[in-house]
């Protein structure tokens, strides 16, 4: 193509003190839009594609957002034994959620033509994380395409270093931050949050929120100057005649639906529910070719009328007021053979963590864009299976919303994770949920937080979470405490906060509206506080601290220091001697290069014995101590013993016996193993013993090392 028909098109702005730009023009021209979004050498592609026709008898948007990290991006090959790509990471499956959660909102009712959004980072540099960049290129992306986007928004993290806020702040600029909080928003308001914290307090959370948005502002005003630009003539959502009348019909079955509402069990008041459409069904007469259509609409029809009952009766489908939590029950260390167990019951939701203790070497190794390849110390893995919705299919592997309600919760807790200094096990928490119907990643986070305390670990506090609703009509809004299953699909909002007494550890906003004012912000975050702390007291009352040791049951961990010099004596020739220790006690060894040995075994009785040999091996020699040794060579003139693997003494052959002896091979034997008396040692350290000199009760300082 001639270079001279290439139109280039670029935008760009600066947040705090950043450029960031957008190109489109000269790539991917067969999508319905595509661009590239570039900060400093990171630079992230996206391609949006719109199918030409709507899915039919669908009630949802069919949008999927697929974002991958390139690996020559950052100048690497991929590991393992195929050198490509494979299967989304964990961290490209979550940054997928996070692209996909502030766009699903803004499509218009109605609209259900496939919609696939493709990111992906195609250079990476130290500084700026394409995360965040990717956000802002998806809806660019769609803003220039045919698709009815009600866009633009635009995704900007907020960290805080020495108390100022830093809009997309650097990988080193957040290492040194107490919170970590990506916000995407509109012009007007916010779409979503996602992120975490060290305890910080919910006013200060809420001001990062509304510094994001006001640099949010910014890069939606220069995707807007870009559509002017290129932007493609956008596809019309045409007025649904047969819906509209449906609903006129299903009016008169409204005191009965009322009338299912008051039932407290979710199965049989979706039962009930069912029911009356299939009475509906044979009434008004559906004809079959609309049926599956007709469904949907009853659908939305009873989400209608649960939202009205609540505005109206300021009462809720289970009878709680707005700000109520349902019942909680917990019980701790319910099963014996874990390292640590405990059953969070809030309501139908039910959660089970379960915690395992390991050593070194056991932790999960990830490669990221940030790190290169890391070592992941604390796991949090969430299980969600279909019989906890009464569903009757099999499990299958987990799912992007269970790798994303597990991030969430490990997020929560990690803040609280003791050092591997104070506490050098890896460690792993697993929830299953066994039950289900509404907000089971809280659930999650206040089961590990228990099972935590019930395996030992030692942290300084619990950490519990709840889940927030809102129902918004016009100017009214009412904020909903520990939602229902169908409270978080008829609601407007799921608004996720977990933290201690003494703040927020991490956070998650989803909406289904256009955007959520800094007012309602202010108030669920208070309201989600007051929860919290009520949880939180529920909980100490079950386990108020850490069990003061970890179960028998879980690897033992001693740590033993020694001088830096000793170590080589551990190790010994070959590795002789760390061998040996390992061999017969079956622990793991880690030394440090200051001297810090690190010992993992079954039990504690194998790591006392493996201590114990680490004693004998690097304890000093002096005069008149009494030693097992085993004879490693035999001259006429005497025997070489070796006292601990690499220390050799001299045993001349006037101290075998007091007898006069012409050559110590008359007594001695290679491989005999001798209880020994030290009787001098030497300015270089030689050492002389004495066989002659030992008497059958006196006993040997390294018995455990040479047997007799």
């Amino acid at each position: 193509m001639d270079n001279t028909q290439i139109t280039v098109e670029k935008v760009s702005a600066t947040i705090d003190g950043k450029e960031i730009s957008i190109e489109t023009g000269y790539f991917a021209k067969q999508a319905n839009g595509a661009v590239i979004v570039k900060s400093g050498e990171t630079e992230v592609f996206v391609a949006a594609v719109v199918s030409s026709e709507a899915q039919p008898d669908i009630d949802f948007l069919p949008l999927t957002v697929e974002y991958r990290e390139k690996t020559y991006a950052y100048g690497k090959i991929p590991g393992g034994f195929v050198k490509r790509e494979g299967k989304p990471s964990n961290r490209e499956i979550l940054v997928s959620r996070l692209i996909d959660r502030p766009i699903r909102p803004l499509f218009p009712k109605g609209f259900h033509n496939d919609v696939i959004i493709t990111a992906m980072t195609l250079s990476a540099d130290d500084k700026n994380d394409p995360d965040v960049l990717a956000i802002t290129g998806v809806s660019a992306a769609l803003m220039i395409s045919e698709a009815p986007f009600e866009g633009p928004i635009a995704g900007v993290r907020v960290a805080r270093v020495d108390g100022k806020f830093i809009a997309n702040p650097t990988y080193e600029e957040r290492d040194k931050s107490d919170m970590d909080i990506v916000v995407a928003g509109t012009k007007d308001a916010i779409v979503m949050v996602e992120g975490g914290s060290e305890e910080v307090p919910e006013e200060e959370i809420l001001e990062a929120i509304m510094f994001a948005h006001e640099h949010i502002k910014q890069l939606i005003d220069f995707q807007i100057e870009l559509q002017k630009k290129v932007g493609k003539e956008k596809i019309v959502v045409e007025k649904d005649e047969i819906e509209e009348k449906l609903k006129e019909d299903l009016e008169k079955y409204r005191d009965e639906i009322f009338e299912a509402f008051k039932i407290q069990d979710k199965k049989e008041r979706n039962k009930t529910i069912d029911s009356i459409f299939e009475k509906a069904v044979e009434e008004i007469e559906i004809p079959e070719d609309i049926l599956v259509k007709a469904k949907i609409i009853y659908k939305e029809f009873v989400s209608q009328l649960m939202r009205e009952k609540v505005f109206k009766d300021k009462t809720r489908i289970d009878g709680r007021k707005p700000d109520e939590i349902r019942p909680i029950w917990i019980k701790v260390g319910m099963l014996p053979r874990v390292h640590g167990s405990a059953l969070f019951t809030r309501g139908q939701t039910q959660a089970l963590g379960v915690v395992t203790l390991g050593a070194p070497g056991e932790e999960q190794i990830e490669e990221s864009i940030e790190e290169g390849e890391e070592k992941k110390r604390f796991m949090l893995h969430y299980n969600f299976p279909p019989f906890s919705v009464g569903e009757a299919r099999p499990p299958r592997a987990p799912s992007r919303r269970e790798i994303g309600h597990g991030a969430l919760a490990e997020r929560a807790l990690e803040p609280l994770i003791p050092s591997e200094e104070d506490f050098p096990y890896v460690i792993r928490v697993v929830s299953e949920i066994l039950e289900s119907n509404g907000s089971t990643s809280m659930a999650t986070v206040c089961a590990g937080s228990l099972s935590l305390f019930d395996a030992g670990v030692p942290m300084q506090k619990h950490v519990a979470g709840i889940a927030m609703g809102l129902l918004k009509e016009e100017d009214e809004y009412i904020i909903l405490t520990d939602i229902l299953g169908d409270e978080d699909h008829l609601g407007d909002m799921d608004f996720k906060v977990a933290g201690t007494r003494d703040g927020v550890t991490a956070i998650q906003m989803d909406i289904k509206i256009k955007g959520l004012t800094k007012e309602i912000l202010e108030k669920a975050l208070q309201q989600a506080r007051k929860a919290r702390f009520h949880i939180l007291d529920l909980m100490y009352e079950a386990i108020p601290q850490p069990r003061p040791e970890v179960s028998k049951y879980a690897p033992s961990v001693v740590k033993i220091r020694v001088l830096p010099d000793k170590i080589p004596l551990i190790i010994g020739p070959s590795g002789k001697n760390i061998k040996k220790i390992i061999d017969e006690t079956g622990v793991k060894i880690d030394i440090e290069p200051d001297g810090l040995v690190k010992i993992y075994a079954v039990n504690k009785e194998a790591a006392d014995k493996a201590v114990k040999m680490i004693d004998e091996l690097v304890m000093d020699i002096e005069k008149g101590d009494i030693f097992l040794g085993k004879v490693t060579r035999v001259e006429d003139y005497g025997a070489f013993v070796e006292l601990m693997p690499g220390r050799l003494s001299l045993l001349h052959v006037s101290q075998i016996t007091g007898e006069r002896l012409r050559s110590a091979k008359d007594k001695i034997s290679v491989g005999d193993i001798l209880k020994v008396k030290v009787i001098d040692i030497d300015e270089q350290g030689r050492v002389k013993v004495s066989l002659k000199d030992v008497k059958e009760s006196d006993e040997a300082k390294n018995k455990d090392i040479f047997k007799e």
